[in-house]
């Protein structure tokens, strides 16, 4: 659970980024890249970006596991326009950020090899901090920068749709629909997060990032003395990655079920799972999880059987189908 505590200054100090920030794009995208949830919107970028890894990608997995913590100093805490300033205040991060961040990743994955480089990087090597910067921005160029106005655009129009929410009724209703996990109740925002993570604005507001990578809970960093920043999943187009026919084909499938029945039937794909099972990979309430199978084993697209006390939810053949000739 993760928890934002707010003073009663902090409300009128909080805001919406102006648009996708380059290094966090960046770093969320490596944890789709090695996780196979939202296949309906990643799946094509997914096959792509892995052909065209550049080897220095090697250095970013190190530092970004599957699972859990990454390194803080790979999204800097100031907000940056271009991958290009990102990757410079990357190449600036102090020794003292250096020796702090790689001491809470080993920490936190104390069974991941801890090879040479890092300790160099550990103890302020500039000469691995700056591969790094390179790999960072080596990344991007291959995997992001040819999608980058399609990220920028769709980054854009969440933007725009909170400013409106904000502009009608108010901070509080844009936290209270910031997510589907929100919990509004003054002076707390709660959210579903890998952990338990309070942090305490103390008058420095918030500001709220949305970000095109992020699938499933919001995140942060994971230091509470860096500037206070919220990162938050928006609504996905499919078949971003094609063009023409395509891209039709693409949106075949939300359009058919509607964007979230799509995503509890993928979700379904991924493996057999209980209803807590199919909630937590979505990220919303059981209750909810259960009302979208339901319809969706009524329409004969998944299947569902008693298992001791709980029910196994498993994708259909016409279900198995549809996934398919969505892609």
């Amino acid at each position: 659970m993760l928890r934002i505590h707010f003073t009663s200054d902090d409300l009128a100090r909080t805001t919406i980024a102006p648009g996708p920030d380059p290094m966090w794009e960046t770093l969320l995208s490596l944890y789709r890249l090695r996780h196979p949830g939202g296949a309906v919107f990643f799946g094509e970028w997914r096959r792509r970006a892995r052909t065209r890894l550049p080897s220095s990608a090697r250095l970013l997995a190190d530092l970004a596991p599957p699972k859990g913590y990454s390194a803080d100093f790979m999204t800097p805490g100031r907000l940056v326009a271009s991958v290009e300033e990102g990757v410079e205040a990357v190449r600036g991060t102090s020794r003292a950020r250096l020796g702090d961040d790689m001491a809470e990743l080993v920490r936190r994955h104390p069974r991941r090899p801890v090879r040479a480089w890092m300790r160099r990087l550990a103890d302020g090597d500039s000469a691995q901090v700056g591969r790094v910067a390179d790999a960072l921005r080596d990344y991007h160029a291959a995997c992001l920068s040819p999608y980058w106005e399609h990220v920028r655009a769709q980054v854009e129009h969440d933007r725009i749709r909170r400013s409106r929410t904000l502009a009608a009724y108010g901070w509080e209703r844009v936290l209270a629909t910031l997510h589907p996990s929100a919990r509004w109740s003054y002076p707390v925002l709660e959210l579903d997060f890998p952990a338990e993570h309070d942090i305490h604005l103390d008058g420095r507001g918030l500001l709220l990032q949305p970000a095109f990578f992020c699938w499933g809970a919001p995140t942060t960093l994971l230091d509470t003395t860096l500037p206070p920043r919220l990162v938050y999943p928006i609504e996905h187009e499919p078949g971003w990655t094609e063009d023409g026919a395509e891209r039709r084909r693409g949106r075949a499938l939300p359009a058919l079920l509607g964007v979230t029945r799509a995503q509890v039937l993928e979700a379904v794909a991924e493996g057999e799972c209980t209803t807590s099972e199919l909630a937590r990979r979505l990220r919303v309430p059981p209750a909810t999880a259960s009302r979208h199978a339901a319809v969706l084993r009524e329409a004969g697209l998944i299947t569902t059987r008693r298992h001791r006390q709980s029910v196994i939810h498993a994708v259909a053949p016409l279900g198995v189908g549809l996934l398919e000739g969505g892609r």
